[in-house]
């Protein structure tokens, strides 16, 4: 059916807002958990603290994108609603026992592998849902959406540097705890106006039989050449994306240790400016992308992707405060305006009926990088002492990554060109087959009218 382009779709829309928040939110905010991880869980004699406690975070939000494809499947299968509200239920779960744990290695688990596919499975529904109520509107829609993980990394970070303060980390998990449970609620807003595999099968033949392989997990997207670049070149760009957010508060740190900072400096500022120009990006790149034809909205993400780069490499550069807050600006914005049109470039490349698992898989193979990068910048500030080579390097993927996606509009065009060929073509052999006919049939028809007249 024809989007409704409102509607209950507003409800929607904000309920997928509030997933956004939660979900990235606490995410975007680990670096002031991180702090308090190594606080309570590292000891001096540790020579690889900083390592170890990065993969918690690190894990955790690779993990969201490393179930996308998963989630995509069962999204097709069942539907937004059930896999949401199942989701945010085990999210729930994960982040309860988080706050239990007396040691840093089960929190591998809890937190970085129950919690984070809890949140993968509450999160990609709330991306395809609004394919179902906005067209013309989606790229504002999505936008406003993806700026609610803004407004809670704004609000997040000092909210927790107040409760780890006053209540310690484990009962500031457990306020957070509340968070998600609100989410959980939010998943039954998710009405579908698309029927997914179950309801197609059940409504057939009477009881749900699962579709083919081929529908349950459709590859055939990655045959599309275009979506293919697409799906690399992020992959590629994403290898140091992740690391200002899980190490810059821990930087600022050793930078007051050292005193180039002096004595004292609210860190949590720095996630404050992250977080409020990338609702911003997210507001403004989201509604220009409606103006921008077809696959070129892509030139928008090689932008993104050239300024994150340039302001990871620029971190290490900052001698005063000030400089590194006009640096996260910068990186914010950008942020914003990379992930705000993820969705919208999806549906340009596949097409509304594969765009599901299109994001799904695009989101599983960003896992890897986004996982790997932190704990290896760790690894670096470990051995070297510093974390100036870990943000000079985390700056690299992100500029190769932009200039992989610069192909992608060109290839789009010329397999846009070649489909609109093949009917072409076809239709002109029909013509001449029939043109040949009619000349055949006149030939034929001819002597017979002389031989009828001579007799």
């Amino acid at each position: 059916p024809e989007p409704p382009e409102g509607g209950w779709g507003w409800v929607v829309m904000l309920a997928a807002m509030w997933c956004n928040g939660a979900v990235f939110g606490i995410q975007n905010s680990c670096g002031v958990l991180f702090v308090s991880m190594l606080r309570l869980f590292g000891s001096s004699e540790d020579k690889q603290l900083v390592f170890k406690t990065a993969w918690v975070s690190s894990l955790s939000m690779g993990m969201v994108f490393f179930c996308s494809p998963i989630v995509s499947i069962f999204t097709d299968l069942f539907g937004c609603r059930k896999v949401a509200v199942i989701g945010a239920a085990v999210g729930l779960v994960g982040l309860l026992s988080s706050s239990f744990v007396s040691t840093i290695e089960p929190l591998y688990f809890t937190y970085g592998i129950l919690f984070a596919c809890g949140c993968s499975f509450a999160y990609q529904p709330s991306l395809v849902i609004l394919g179902h109520y906005f067209k013309k509107r989606l790229g504002l829609v999505n936008g406003i959406v993806t700026a609610g993980s803004s407004l809670f990394t704004v609000s997040l970070p000092f909210l927790l540097r107040v409760l780890i303060d006053s209540v310690d980390l484990y009962n500031t998990l457990r306020v957070l705890c509340i968070i998600m449970f609100v989410l959980f609620l939010a998943g039954f807003t998710y009405k579908p106006l698309i029927p997914n595999a179950k309801d197609k099968e059940g409504g057939k033949k009477g009881k749900f039989k699962l579709p083919p392989t081929k529908k349950i997990c459709n590859f055939s997207i990655f045959k599309v050449l275009s979506y293919r670049i697409w799906a690399f070149g992020i992959s590629a760009a994403l290898f140091g994306y992740f690391v200002p957010y899980v190490h810059l508060m821990n930087h600022v740190k050793d930078l007051v240790t050292s005193k180039r900072f002096g004595d004292s400096v609210p860190e949590e500022v720095l996630l404050l400016c992250l977080g409020i120009t990338s609702g911003v990006g997210r507001l403004i790149f989201g509604r220009v992308a409606d103006y921008i034809p077809g696959a070129k909205k892509i030139y928008l993400q090689v932008v993104s992707f050239f300024f994150i780069g340039l302001m990871s490499m620029m971190i290490p550069l900052c001698n005063v405060f000030g400089a590194l807050v006009a640096v996260c600006l910068f990186m914010g914005l950008f942020d914003g305006c990379f992930i705000c049109i993820m969705a919208p470039i999806a549906f340009e490349l596949v097409g509304a009926q594969n765009v599901s698992q299109a994001i799904g898989f695009l989101l599983g193979l960003m896992s890897v990088p986004m996982t790997v990068g932190p704990p290896i910048a760790g690894l670096l500030r470990d051995k070297l002492g510093t974390y100036d080579v870990a943000f000079y390097l985390a700056g690299v993927p992100p500029l190769i990554g932009g200039a992989i996606l610069c192909f992608v509009p060109w290839v789009h065009e010329r397999q846009k060109l070649k489909e609109r060929a093949k009917p072409v073509d076809g239709e002109t052999t029909e013509k001449m087959l029939e043109h040949e006919s009619t000349l055949v049939s006149d030939t034929t028809e001819k002597p017979v009218k002389e031989l009828d007249s001579g007799f």
